[in-house]
This record gives structure tokens, C-alpha cells and sequence, in this order.
């Protein structure tokens, strides 16, 4: 590469002080913290650099439904999703050794509705439904019985950096990069402490990833969420999922009511309004809800890209990669990137065909 070649920045001089390692990452989401572990385990010395601290955005704010077979998925998903859904077992028991934390299921069912005024083929009988789930309202849906696990990401969220700390992942919080190009010695990454060389860079950067991008395919997409606390005679059991909408126990009388999803640039204030929708909504299918106790309503950033997919692999310059756009499927997709990063890294055949997370489509279509 020429040696002269200029930093794609936004940010002012650095200090030249100069960290090598094997591999640099950008974000200490679970997508970055996920392929920082997988290359950890394989030997690799990692760094991971954060601009806040770890797992506190779309991380922390997330349902955590591994909704692999959700008919709102894009077709092109489901071979990542598959792969994912089969490592989760592993991922989660390698996180629970090295951090000593529990990383628990919290539900095995999903309830999952139609459009409205459409029918599922093989649709439930409302009796079905109501003899598991009291008080359901199909309202103008029908529904099918999904087996799909879920979790509470605030578990992962004290886990994941701590078995990452174990694997000898080096984090740098509070560390944002401001700029990398291309180098002799692989690629170099600045922050605003110091400068890092590394075989490798990848933006795991999630609704930031955009802005280190020299291709801003990647943009913020807000979405605000609720948790209410049932009364001590109600319980909810299972998912109830309806497009756009869903319910998510944490099996300890609280339920998350999520979520809008809005182009609001990096806002992350929270509406009444939209809270109150979104607890009317979810009242029309689970009456009990209007008894529930609201107890924290939050806002995250989901990173969403032009096509509704995630952007993983080569982006750029030699050596520099990406693993981002997860929108609403980070936390059910982080085993299976982190996965195919290691691989696409290490020089080794993907576990599935990458072809539609492509960097380069949004170039393509651009020029088209």
C-alpha cells in the first residue's frame, strides 16, 4: 500500500505512540466482544477499542429473542441465523466458564402472530392458545407456536466483557477511533490516545459503524422500549410476537414491550407518547398488561444498513473488514459472525455464503 496514503478521519492530530497486536477491533457491542472472544480462543492477541463503555448500547437495550424463524426475517438471514442458533449452546457455555456468570434461557416458547387480517397456514385454534396463555386476544391475527429461547441481554452484558477479560482480550474503553488506513505492517488505528498497528482492523462499531465506513451504508435506527412488573397473580410464560410488536418475560413478573423503530439520527430521548403506544398495543393482545407497573422505559440504536441486512466481510482497504447492520438480530447473530469472522480472518472457508452481506452491494447499487 502506499505509505502516503491519508487516514479516512474525523478527528483532530493523535499522539504517535504506537500498540501492536494481532487483530484491532472497533466496538465492545456483542458483536465486537463476540469475534473478539473467537479469535482470542484461536490464539490471536485482540484489542478491542470502545468509545464508551462495553455492552451499554444496542446491547443493554435489546429484547434478546433469538428469533431465528421469525416470518418477518429476510430469506437471505436464515442460513447466519441457522448457524447461530447452533453455536448459541457452545457460546453460551464458553461465556459462563471464563466469567463465572450465568448467561439463562428465559423463555422456550414464542407466540407468533400474523399480519393483521391474514392467516398462517397450520394457524392455531384460539382455544389452543388460550388454554396456555389466559386472557390472549388474537384480535384480527392468527398465530403459530415457535420453539425459540430468549434471554436477558443485561445478563450478557455483565458476562461477555468478563469472558473476554479471561480469554486475554485487551479493552480499551472510552477509547474511539477516529481514523485507520492501510500500512506496511497490515493496518493502523487511531484513537485519541494513541495510534495501534494490527494485521487486521474490523468496524464492529454497530449504529457508529457508518462513520468510519468510507462506504456510509450503516445508520441509527432508535427504537424505545418499556419493562412493566405484573401483579403477583399474573404470569407470563412465552413470547407474544406480532410484527412490530413484542412481549418478552424475563420469567420474574417483569415483561419488555417493545419496540418503535425510528430514523432519528442518534436521538435517544424517550416519548411518553410512543410508551404509551406501545403499552395500549400490547394490552390489545394481553389484556393484563393494563394492570402491569411501568418500571424503565429506555431508547437504543439499533444499526440498521440501506437493505435490511447485516454487513459483514472485506470492506476497503487489504485487512480491514466489517461486522455490522445487525438491526434488530444482533444478539441472536453474534455466535454466528463472530464465527465466520474468525474464519474470513484466519483465511479459512465461512460456515455459510456471505455473498448478501457484502460490503460492496451498496457501491454496486449506487453505480446501477
Amino acid at each position: 500500500m502506499d505509505g502516503d496514503k491519508q487516514f479516512l478521519s474525523i478527528a483532530p492530530p493523535y499522539n504517535r505512540c504506537v500498540s501492536t497486536t494481532d487483530v484491532l477491533i472497533a466496538g465492545a457491542g456483542i458483536i465486537g466482544l463476540s469475534t473478539a472472544l473467537e479469535l482470542a480462543r484461536r490464539g490471536l492477541r485482540v484489542a478491542v477499542l470502545e468509545r464508551g463503555r462495553a455492552m451499554t448500547e444496542a446491547s443493554w437495550a435489546a429484547a434478546g429473542m433469538l428469533a431465528a424463524h421469525d416470518p418477518e426475517n429476510a430469506p437471505e438471514l436464515r442460513p447466519l441465523s441457522d448457524l447461530s442458533i447452533s453455536l448459541y449452546p457452545e457460546y453460551l457455555n464458553t461465556i459462563e466458564r471464563l466469567s463465572g456468570l450465568q448467561v439463562p434461557f428465559r423463555t422456550s416458547d414464542t407466540l407468533q402472530g400474523s399480519e393483521p387480517n391474514h392467516r398462517f397456514q397450520n394457524a392455531l385454534p384460539v382455544a389452543g392458545i388460550t388454554s396456555q396463555v389466559p386472557d390472549f386476544d388474537p384480535a384480527d391475527r392468527s398465530f403459530l407456536w415457535l420453539k425459540e429461547h430468549s434471554l436477558d441481554p443485561r445478563d450478557l452484558c455483565a458476562a461477555l466483557p468478563q469472558a473476554a477479560a479471561a480469554a486475554q482480550v485487551l479493552l480499551i474503553e472510552n477509547s474511539p477511533v477516529t481514523g485507520f488506513r492501510a500500512a506496511e505492517s497490515g493496518v493502523e488505528v487511531r484513537t485519541p490516545q494513541a495510534t495501534w498497528s494490527g494485521a487486521h482492523f474490523i468496524n464492529c462499531s454497530g449504529a457508529w459503524a457508518g462513520t468510519l465506513s468510507s462506504i456510509p451504508s450503516i445508520e441509527p435506527r432508535k427504537g424505545q422500549m418499556v419493562t412493566v412488573k405484573l401483579p403477583p397473580h399474573r404470569a407470563l410464560d412465552c413470547v407474544i410476537r406480532v410484527p412490530d410488536l413484542y412481549l418478552v418475560p424475563r420469567r420474574d413478573g417483569r415483561v419488555v414491550i417493545g419496540a418503535s423503530v425510528e430514523h432519528a439520527g442518534f436521538d435517544k430521548s424517550v416519548q411518553e407518547t410512543t410508551i404509551q403506544s406501545l403499552l395500549d398495543q400490547a394490552a390489545v393482545h394481553w389484556p393484563p398488561i393494563r394492570e402491569a407497573r411501568v418500571v424503565e422505559t429506555w431508547a437504543g440504536l439499533r444499526p440498521g444498513s440501506a437493505d435490511g441486512l447485516p454487513v459483514i466481510g472485506a470492506c476497503g482497504d487489504k485487512n480491514c473488514w466489517i461486522a455490522s447492520g445487525h438491526f434488530r438480530n444482533g444478539i441472536l447473530l453474534a455466535p454466528g459472525t463472530a464465527r465466520v469472522m474468525r474464519e474470513l480472518i484466519l483465511g479459512e472457508p465461512p460456515s455459510v455464503d456471505l455473498a448478501a452481506y457484502r460490503c460492496d452491494r451498496f457501491a454496486s447499487a449506487s453505480v446501477r
